[in-house]
């Protein structure tokens, strides 16, 4: 086989894989996963279905993969500005973790897309999607706790979890009509009010 064969296998395999996904992810964060199968995956592609089983063994495989890039992308988005001080408190650790979370996710849609699937439709899939979520959590929180403790007499995972599931239900509500318990939702004030209210809260619930 002649050189330029055997360089240019490696680089359509991975330009072709990277096809792949990205129209998997472009399908799932336009019509969500009603319409999200192999056939509808290639055409978007432009391939064949069976090289969608060949680079990722099928559906199951590519959502791996695209939880895998979210979860990449969750990590660079909860990322600290450069010069930014630490956290002085568990509380302001916990409240900037959710403020961040909030502007990540009200920027990316087929990460809404993906939570709003797992809220009504769990399955094997969409806890895949959940569990890569949750390790780039873990991962930031690891990161950036440095010697901050836990205070005492709360129950942290639990306190954490309903910050988490409040901004993940105002940016999903957001989306969807664009307020919540009559707050509106839909311009750059509400969210002001949202980011405060949850500072607030997370100061409030670890008593800082």
């Amino acid at each position: 086989m002649p050189d330029r064969d055997r360089e240019k296998r490696p680089r359509d395999a991975a330009r072709t894989r990277a096809a792949i996904l990205a129209a998997a992810a472009d399908l799932l964060a336009e019509r969500g996963f009603t319409g999200w199968g192999v056939n509808a995956i290639a055409r978007a592609a432009g391939c064949d279905k069976q090289l969608i089983y060949r680079y990722f063994g099928g559906l199951d495989g590519l959502a791996e993969a695209i939880g895998e890039d979210l979860a990449r992308w969750l990590e660079e988005a909860l990322a600290a500005s450069p010069g930014a001080a630490p956290p002085a408190s568990y509380a302001e650790l916990m409240a900037r973790l959710a403020t961040r979370l909030l502007d990540a996710l009200r920027a990316n849609r087929l990460a809404q897309r993906i939570i709003a699937w797992e809220l009504a439709e769990p399955s094997p899939l969409a806890e895949g999607f959940s569990a890569a979520r949750g390790k780039a959590l873990a991962a930031w929180v690891a990161r950036e706790r440095g010697t901050l403790r836990r205070p005492a007499g709360v129950d942290a995972p639990m306190t954490n979890a309903l910050l988490v599931a409040g901004v993940q239900q105002l940016v999903l509500a957001a989306a969807s009509g664009g307020r919540f318990m009559g707050i509106a939702l839909n311009d750059e004030a509400g969210w002001e009010r949202v980011r405060a209210a949850v500072s607030a809260t997370a100061h409030a619930l670890y008593r800082d």
